[in-house]
């Protein structure tokens, strides 16, 4: 069996569409309001289950994706509508068991190539609001103004030790992918590292996001896979720019380019005024 575990958060978006941003103590009426689920590790889920619908699904092609997020308490109706927004094909690890152990009577959704388990996700007693982002999309320049909250104790080294101990207890010779969002990149680090020791063979990759946070460098150089995001990149092709080239492929380090420490980053921003 093949798994993806995706390690990060998931938001709870509401996107308000206005003509122009508004003005500071002003008031302006939005033309159109939408209530999704966002995040970037629940967006990633959502294009993989969008792409992967479209091949054929044979029981060596089949995925089960394990969700580590921070979620409210497990009887909030915030949670409950969570785990709702990614639709029906989500099963528990014994449900999955039962389903590719039948070689029978399969249904539509049990043939399904990419399914979702909820089991490793970390739900917070007594809290009752998901981590939420209200976003405001200018129709006059398109600009997407984010501000966000989150109520959730993060997660903590020793709860992703328990999840890996637990995952190579469950399925010690299964091949795995474990893919983190660069969110707090202290905690990530130690985090790979610990799964480097425990499951050598699985391969790790990381998003980096935002070009000044610290720790992002080194997270990056411990990874396999690193998905630079669109600033990032456009901030590295202004700085590397008629510099020393530099190698972009390294020994079983894969990246896309060669990342800006932090002091460019904050040389970029003086350049750009900003």
């Amino acid at each position: 069996m093949k798994h993806l575990i995706l390690v990060g958060a998931v938001y709870m978006d509401t996107i308000l569409t206005v003509p122009h941003f508004p003005q500071e103590d002003s008031k302006l009426r939005a033309t159109n309001v939408q209530v999704r689920r966002g995040g970037n590790v629940g967006n990633t889920l959502e294009v993989l289950r969008q792409f992967l619908a479209t091949t054929p699904a044979t029981e060596d092609a089949r995925i089960l994706a394990h969700l580590v997020a921070c979620l409210p308490d497990n009887r909030s109706r915030a949670a409950k509508e969570v785990l709702k927004s990614f639709g029906p094909d989500h099963v528990t690890e014994d449900d999955y068991h039962d389903v590719t152990a039948a070689s029978e009577g399969r249904t539509k959704r049990q043939i399904t190539r990419l399914v979702i388990d909820y089991a490793r996700c970390l739900f917070r007693v007594g809290h009752e609001q998901p981590a939420s982002s209200y976003i405001l999309r200018s129709a006059e320049t398109g600009s997407r103004t984010i501000v966000n909250h989150n109520p959730l104790p993060e997660m903590m080294l020793d709860e992703f030790e328990g999840i890996v101990d637990d995952f190579v207890a469950r399925w010690p010779q299964d091949d795995s992918w474990w893919h983190f969002e660069g969110r707090i990149p202290e905690t990530t680090l130690q985090c790979i590292r610990y799964l480097r020791q425990k499951i050598p063979g699985c391969a790790v990759s990381v998003e980096v996001e935002k070009p000044g946070r610290d720790g992002l460098t080194e997270l990056a150089a411990e990874a396999d896979v690193v998905f630079y995001s669109r600033s990032w990149a456009q901030l590295t092709h202004v700085l590397y720019m008629g510099r020393r080239r530099r190698r972009c492929l390294r020994t079983r380090k894969w990246q896309i380019c060669p990342p800006p420490s932090c002091s460019d980053y904050n040389e970029r921003q003086q350049h750009a005024g900003g």
